[in-house]
């Protein structure tokens, strides 16, 4: 068996096409077909249902599938790591967050690029906290900024970045004058926009107001923190966002942004590589690059500004 042929595999599984994959891996498609058929000869079983094209993996396919992603995921860490020690840190770092961690992840990204000038970053900030748990586990990303969740963190190295909590942005004519804190009570007789029930933060909304004997039925779920805050703007409804939104939020004299209390709720979020062995010397520059960091500082500095402002 050769690394190559695990690796056209790997591609056709994830292109579900044998052209496409042929292309990615920059040979005719007739060459990588007699690759993997070989492939399939060598081990006595298929691997792959054909019809006239691609149609899925067998059973087997899929259990080769999970270890030829991991001996291709090790042999680009390898290369990289070899690279590495011969000249500055080059490669391209693969990393995920949580939709609402995108703009503090910049922070982190520019750490990271400043003692790092050679390498590359590829951000995805559209996936699930279980999906990066998932994905980190198959080598399908360097690293992620994602909440601690105690039991997914098996095989995991975390790098505490800052505490997440939450706060209301309204019309300013939907609360109090002079208002920097508001009850969870308080925020639930708004009329409010929200994340759609799949996202975390929105789990840990309902969960809040369960616990207090409420419950809020939005008229607009969206995925999208930036349109719960043109919500906000337009002055029909109030939001409920992480503090750090409002490091890059625009606000405007006709917006209020208070402090979620009663509870008052943190969620630790952290940079997360690979604990196993496996982490590349990429991730182990970026979690090094968080280390740097003092973002609850940073966040608790702005917050007091804009109460100031």
């Amino acid at each position: 068996m050769l690394f190559r042929q695990l690796e056209y595999f790997v591609a056709v599984a994830e292109e579900r096409h044998f052209g496409r994959a042929a292309t990615r891996c920059h040979v005719s498609q007739p060459a990588l077909s007699a690759s993997i058929a070989k492939l399939e000869r060598e081990l006595d079983v298929t691997l792959i249902e054909r019809g006239h094209k691609f149609v899925g993996l067998t059973a087997e396919g899929e259990r080769l599938l999970t270890w030829a992603q991991r001996i291709v995921a090790d042999h680009a860490s390898l290369r990289a790591d070899i690279r590495a020690m011969r000249t500055s840190i080059t490669g391209t770092l693969r990393v995920g967050t949580i939709p609402t961690a995108a703009t503090t992840s910049s922070l982190v990204l520019s750490a990271f690029l400043a003692n790092n000038p050679m390498a590359k970053v590829r951000t995805r900030s559209q996936l699930s906290t279980t999906e990066l748990y998932q994905m980190l586990r198959n080598f399908e990303l360097d690293a992620a900024i994602l909440p601690v969740v105690p039991e997914e963190t098996h095989g995991v190295a975390l790098t505490q970045l800052y505490e997440e909590n939450y706060v209301v942005i309204a019309p300013a004519d939907q609360v109090p004058f002079g208002t920097t804190t508001l009850s969870w009570a308080g925020a639930a007789q708004l009329p409010l926009a929200l994340l759609t029930p799949d996202m975390r933060i929105r789990q840990v909304i309902d969960t809040t107001f369960a616990s207090l004997g409420t419950t809020v039925n939005p008229q607009v779920e969206t995925d999208s923190v930036s349109t719960l805050l043109a919500q906000a703007a337009s002055g029909d409804r109030a939001c409920i966002v992480p503090h750090t939104w409002l490091w890059t939020t625009l606000m405007n004299a006709d917006l209020v942004a208070a402090e979620l209390v009663d509870p008052v709720l943190k969620t630790p979020i952290a940079v997360a590589i690979d604990a196993t062995g496996r982490a590349s010397i990429l991730a182990h520059a970026f979690a090094a690059s968080a280390k740097q960091l003092s973002l609850d500082e940073f966040f608790a500095r702005r917050l007091g500004e804009y109460h100031l402002g």
